[in-house]
């Protein structure tokens, strides 16, 4: 089976063509997919009955996502979802909004979408990373997260504005995947966001990190370096190389000078771990004058024994830092109460359905 969602728009021409139709046939089907959200190829009633058939019959078909479940936030802005790709395999995806800059405008949408079923990763603060690894996902479940969303929000007179690579797994260990899904996310005649309102969220592959820097993209890259030095680190990301935290820095610099985009260093603070004023210290010496961004974020509880620090620690980590001239934020936080946030991606239905299959 051929997944239509898989297929960028020049190869759906092409396949088009192949089949003796007339080339519009291929905006006809792209039109249909990212802006009607069909579940089945029969859907697409822009195509004549005779050829939906002869679709079916060559072996296309439309591999929709099944919601299992879906929990929302108190304040509605976050909404985390199961979903069940076509193999029945458990995936969890996220929604968060924020509100619009105008009365009327509409919110800001941003999905933060999976790669992995599990990860392989195992680092010791994240939920997903104590799951272990099952398998890559292909370019069309990528998407299949979005599309999801997109037909909740289009049903609320609302879209999609943003999309991270934050969710379930490391992108860029499945990185000819991933790129697939960027491309039909961001073609004009596909789903068609900008690149730039693309982020992915990496713990840091440094050859696939240059790699990326040759794809003509320009999305964001987020590194999650969590340490200012190895020992530190490699206890915390066990798969860290033994000069990670230098690495990471010059890979981040070669991005930076190859696409001209600022690149995002991200760290998790952890209470008695990595939160002290001598940590926060030598990392404001290891950034100072490095140009990029460092997004602070605070622990999200998990069901390990790590723990989040207090808000006086976080306010005197990011006061050391910005004295020291690095630029800095605090993320805002979304869905801890779902555990939706960053690196919780893993509920208690995903948990029980895993024993079930099992």
């Amino acid at each position: 089976m051929t997944d239509l969602y898989r297929l960028l728009p020049e190869e759906m021409e092409e396949m088009i063509i192949e089949l003796g139709q007339p080339r519009y046939r291929a905006d006809q089907i792209l039109y249909a997919l990212y802006y009607k959200f069909p579940k089945s190829i029969s859907e697409i009633k822009q195509l004549p009955s005779i050829f939906r058939e002869t679709l079916v019959e060559k072996g296309f078909a439309i591999g929709s996502t099944k919601e299992v479940h879906r929990v929302v936030s108190k304040d509605g802005e976050t909404t985390k979802l199961l979903l069940n790709l076509q193999d029945e395999t458990p995936v969890e995806s996220v929604l968060m909004q924020y509100p619009p800059k105008k009365m009327f405008g509409h919110p800001r949408s941003t999905i933060c979408v999976s790669t992995q079923v599990g990860c392989a990763m195992g680092c010791v603060f994240c939920a997903t990373g104590q799951m272990g690894f099952e398998r890559n996902m292909k370019a069309e479940e990528i998407v299949g997260q979005v599309i999801h969303f997109a037909k909740i929000l289009s049903d609320k007179k609302q879209h999609v504005t943003n999309i991270v690579f934050m969710g379930m797994g490391e992108p860029l260990a499945n990185y000819s995947e991933t790129i697939r899904a960027i491309q039909l996310l961001t073609h004009p005649r596909g789903f068609g966001l900008g690149q730039r309102n693309i982020t992915i969220s990496t713990i840091g592959i440094i050859s696939a990190i240059d790699k990326l820097s040759e794809e003509n993209l320009q999305v964001g890259l987020a590194i999650s370096l969590h340490a200012p030095n190895d020992k530190l680190r490699q206890w915390l990301v066990p798969t860290a190389g033994k000069e990670s935290v230098k690495e990471l820095i010059d890979a981040g610099k070669r991005f930076f000078l190859k696409t001209g985009r600022r690149v995002t260093f991200e760290y998790a603070l952890i209470k008695g771990v990595n939160d002290s004023i001598k940590i926060a210290e030598e990392l404001a010496l290891l950034l100072r004058n490095n140009g990029s961004h460092v997004n602070i974020i605070p622990l999200n509880p998990t069901a390990g024994e790590l723990k989040r620090p207090s808000r006086n620690n976080v306010i005197e980590f990011e006061r050391i830092l910005y004295n020291s001239g690095i630029n800095c934020t605090v993320r805002v936080e979304k869905g801890t109460e779902i555990s939706a946030a960053c690196g919780q991606l893993r509920t208690d239905v995903l948990s029980k359905y895993n024993n079930e299959r099992n």
